[in-house]
């Protein structure tokens, strides 16, 4: 009998602004057994993070992009990542506080898997990217300070 093969936790990229956010959900992600990889808006746009290196070396099945103001230049950075091969087709799930403008933007964009409204249920983000990597969270991948049927 072969042992079992030992699966790949899903990766998934979280793309912001906000320190404070990026740990908090990072925290939620890992709990619910994420690989967590991130960076900052600002980096890509100034020049000290490559976006396609980023996203080469981390291979992330779902990206959780946040569309802050300014909208515009952030929604260019969005398209950046859609152009670079191999991830034009990756799900992203994007936040942001004015979910109707990005509408507007991602009417022309493929693969945007959700938008969702900040500020957000944590878990419910949780699960959206969950079900963008094609996965089913479990229960007991929830973090325990979570009661059943409530979400914070």
């Amino acid at each position: 009998m072969m042992p079992p093969v030992a699966q790949r936790l899903p990766v998934v990229a979280l793309i912001n602004s906000t320190p404070d956010v990026i740990d908090m959900l990072r925290i939620a992600f890992e709990q619910a057994g994420f690989v967590v990889v991130s960076t900052f808006t600002y980096l890509i746009r100034e020049g000290d993070v490559d976006l396609e290196s980023f996203l080469a070396q981390h291979r992330p099945d779902v990206i959780v992009y946040d569309i802050a103001p300014p909208y515009k230049s952030n929604w260019q950075l969005f398209l950046q990542l859609r152009a670079i091969p191999g991830f034009n087709d990756r799900p992203v799930v994007l936040t942001s506080t004015n979910p109707t403008r990005v509408q507007q933007f991602a009417q022309t964009a493929q693969a945007v898997f959700e938008i969702v409204e900040t500020p957000y249920e944590v878990m419910k983000l949780v699960d959206t990217v969950a079900h963008a990597a094609g996965r089913k969270l479990p229960a007991a991948d929830r973090p325990e300070s979570e009661e059943p049927g409530r979400r914070n």
